[in-house]
């Protein structure tokens, strides 16, 4: 770097005059971002009754933000670092918010469906743009120490606190409020950034960024769901249903050569799944995400087609396991220093797949207490055990200038995992309960979904134990906050 470019590089530092506000801003941003991953989910039976969604296409409102996001999270990242972070971040704004109220307005299943689509391309620029900012802002020590701690928690809140905000909206305002709740925030947001952040500084292109690639992998996964979630009308050996899942083949391998072959910035190189960590850890994170997508998706029909309860006391009746997230995760980052990754992963995968099991026994004339409280607790804690380690595991080994590269693909394992897992469960599930009525059959199908999460759970235990290297060390280096963004949202 010449001495006018560092020159400029200080000169831009220098134009933020309030740091805090960039780290107002970035937690805002993944508060939101994260909240909207399971604000809708207590919400959904108010949903299908007022849109008139059926008991399958209803899934299609968590899927179409996750598959957008997850499919997309790669991609927003090229572009962010090609064009500028707070650039990215004051288009993605507007983006989101404006999805978010169009959603609120949504007359019919399409229109809100596309307006979560639309939400999940917003979130995917705001995500790794929000964090590039972070950075920039807090170059060293201990205030980057804190910042990064601060959106870890806003992070990991926004998940946990979806479900609860999601009930209290859709009971006393709602459920049309579960979308326009996003609007003050994304407009708060925008603000801060505009105040708060220094401008973007100018960077060397390598490459243009790898277009067709996100276009390949979000079209693949995006048919792949598609055609698992129509199986309902479709049987698996039906040449729709044949054909749709030919298609989504086709598109992903047609997605892995580009990678290999484009002479564009490619979205993954591929020579990274030769690292055992990195393979290891996606693998774990992919089954991880189907699991608990689809555990929030099942506990929370139980709670109110089942249980009869309203959508506030479910929300409410699902503290335990936010709180037994946060538990877990602490307790992760004092083994961290002791146990090695894997350990851990084994360990909180075990938990985790028994509070499944235990769920798996929900019963028709159950209670809160007898059927959710204790696998709630059990499934939360395993849960939290396992966020920290999956997050450091998946950049051992990796080179710096690639570790954001494998982040922003761990992210993407996981909101593909959740619409991966919740559009198979849900379809075996709806089967399951086939043209039955009453609590007895709805129990039915919830019980199976949520017990073959516990089977999703045991493979990757195997996986960390064949794939896993013993030595991945868990908890992040002191000095190195980078690697410190534990809690992901759910």
């Amino acid at each position: 770097m010449t001495n006018t470019e560092s020159a400029s590089g200080e000169a831009i530092r220098e134009t933020v005059a309030r740091p805090e506000l960039t780290l107002a801003a970035v937690a805002v941003v993944q508060f939101m971002v994260s909240l909207d991953l399971s604000v809708v989910n207590v919400g959904l039976p108010q949903i299908a009754t007022g849109l008139g969604f059926g008991e399958v296409g209803l899934t299609w409102v968590i899927h179409a933000y996750a598959l957008t996001f997850g499919g997309l999270l790669l991609l927003g990242g090229k572009i962010a670092d090609r064009y500028g972070h707070k650039r990215i971040l004051t288009i993605g704004l507007p983006v989101f918010g404006l999805a978010c109220l169009l959603g609120g307005f949504a007359q019919e299943p399409g229109q809100l469906v596309a307006a979560r689509a639309v939400q999940g391309v917003g979130a995917a620029a705001l995500a790794p743009a929000a964090l590039a900012l972070l950075s920039r802002a807090f170059p060293s020590g201990k205030p980057r120490v804190k910042a990064f701690g601060v959106w870890s928690a806003m992070n990991a809140a926004g998940g946990a606190l979806g479900v609860l905000i999601g009930g209290l909206l859709t009971q006393y305002a709602g459920w049309r409020w579960v979308m326009f709740v996003n609007v003050p925030m994304a407009a708060a947001a925008l603000v801060l950034a505009w105040r708060g952040i220094a401008p973007d500084r100018p960077v060397a292109r390598r490459g243009r960024p790898d277009v067709l690639g996100a276009v390949l992998a979000t079209g693949g996964m995006t048919l792949l769901v598609f055609g698992i979630v129509r199986t309902d009308r479709f049987a698996w050996t039906s040449s729709v249903t044949l054909t749709t899942l030919a298609v989504a083949a086709l598109l992903l391998a047609a997605f892995l050569y580009v990678e290999k072959t484009t002479t564009r910035d490619p979205l993954i190189r591929l020579g990274l799944f030769g690292n055992r960590s990195v393979a290891g850890a996606n693998a774990y994170n992919l089954l991880l995400g189907a699991a608990m997508a689809s555990s929030f998706y099942f506990v929370s029909l139980y709670l109110q087609d089942v249980l009869g309860h309203g959508p506030a006391l479910t929300g409410v009746q699902f503290l335990p396991f936010a709180l037994g997230v946060v538990v877990g995760s602490v307790i992760a980052i004092k083994l961290g220093y002791r146990f090695p990754a894997r350990d851990l992963l084994l360990g909180g995968g075990v938990l985790t797949g028994a509070g499944f099991a235990w769920f798996g026994m929900i019963s028709a004339h159950g209670s809160f207490a007898a059927d959710v409280l204790g696998p709630s607790i059990v499934t939360s804690i395993g849960f939290g055990l396992c966020l920290a380690p999956v997050v450091s595991t998946a950049t051992v080994g990796v080179a710096p200038h690639e570790t954001g590269m494998a982040s922003g693909m761990l992210n993407s394992t996981r909101q593909i995992g959740a619409s991966l897992g919740l559009a198979v469960l849900g379809t075996v599930a709806n089967n399951r309960t086939g043209d039955r009525t009453g609590a007895d059959a709805l129990t039915d199908g919830y019980g199976l979904g949520l017990t073959i999460g516990a089977v999703l759970l045991a493979a990757a235990v195997l996986i960390a134990l064949a794939v896993l290297p013993r030595t991945s060390v868990a908890a992040p280096a002191q000095g190195q906050p980078g690697r410190e963004l534990v809690p992901e949202g759910n």
